[in-house]
Parts: C-alpha cells; structure tokens; sequence
C-alpha cells in the first residue's frame, strides 16, 4: 500500500516559487542578461550604439528603446517588446496583486491582478486586452485608459476589468 501524502501546498514537480502565504506566484526575476541582450539589439535597430548604464536601469531603458521605436514608426524588436511588456505587467501584478482580472498582452504576455473573487477554470470573468503598444504607453502614462477605451483600442469585459485605478504604474 502506499503511504499518505504529506500535502506541502504544491503539486508534485510544481515550482517552488507557488509557496508564498497567499498562493500568488511572486513576480518573475528577469535575467539582466537577456534583458541586456534585448536592449542591445533594439538600440542597434535603432541605430543607437549598445547600453552601458547599471544593471538595475535595464528594465526601465528597454521600455524607453521599445517606445522610441514605436515613435519612429518602426515595429520594435520582438524580444525586446516581450520583455518591456512582460516588465510591465510584473510591476502591475506587484502593485495590483490579486486573481480577479486576467490582463493579457497578444502575443507576449498574460497576468492575473487585482484583489477579489478568483477565478480557478476556464475564461475568467473579468479580461483585458490590449496591443503591446497600447500596454507599454498606458503602463508609462503616455495614454490614459479613459482615452485608450474612447479610441477602442481596449478590449475589457466584466465588471472590474478597469485598470484606471492602478494606471499609470509608480
């Protein structure tokens, strides 16, 4: 016979970083490699020679590349638009924590935020949905939600899927 599973809080084989008090999964480390590794490559598309600020600047200097290409009209790098989404919306689940509204960011990124009921299967009931570009601007206060919902370039269903209370990010 088997013996009784001692429950831990984890599935077997589950990682280790689901074990906080609350079961939220804190936000993600990002490698200062890869994100130095982005940054470059966006500033070189950019015709900008490569970053030599400190490491903990690269987050918020990869943001600044992704919008100054956008501004010039270019798409920006796919690895360093991931990556400033991805930052982003790591900021957003630290300051906006909870499980009631899943934003998500095509083809990047997803996270689920803001305290209240929470969702376990299937669509939740309060989405978000946006273009990398609108994330990145309403993330840095370039575009207010207000304005982004005028334009229709937010898709949000459910009766707390507004993220103008937490926008833009500190």
């Amino acid at each position: 016979m088997n013996a009784p599973r001692e429950e831990t809080g984890t599935c077997p084989g589950s990682s280790p970083r689901r074990t906080e008090q609350n079961g939220r999964v804190p936000p993600r480390r990002p490698d200062p490699a890869k994100l130095r590794a982005a940054l470059d490559a966006q500033l070189v598309a950019l015709d900008q020679p490569a970053y030599d600020g400190p490491a903990a600047a690269l987050p918020a200097a990869l943001v600044e590349a992704v919008l100054t290409a956008y501004d010039r009209g270019l798409e920006p790098e796919r690895d360093a638009a991931r990556q400033a989404v991805r930052h982003l919306l790591d900021r957003l689940a630290t300051t906006a924590p909870g499980r009631t509204v899943e934003v998500r960011i095509p083809p990047y990124a997803a996270a689920q935020v803001i305290e209240g009921p929470r969702h376990t299967r299937g669509t939740p009931p309060n989405v978000v949905e946006m273009s990398p570009r609108t994330w990145i601007e309403l993330a840095v206060g370039r575009r207010s939600w207000s304005e982004a919902v005028a334009e229709g370039v937010i898709a949000a269903s459910g009766s707390r899927a507004d993220l103008s209370a937490h926008l833009p990010l500190a």
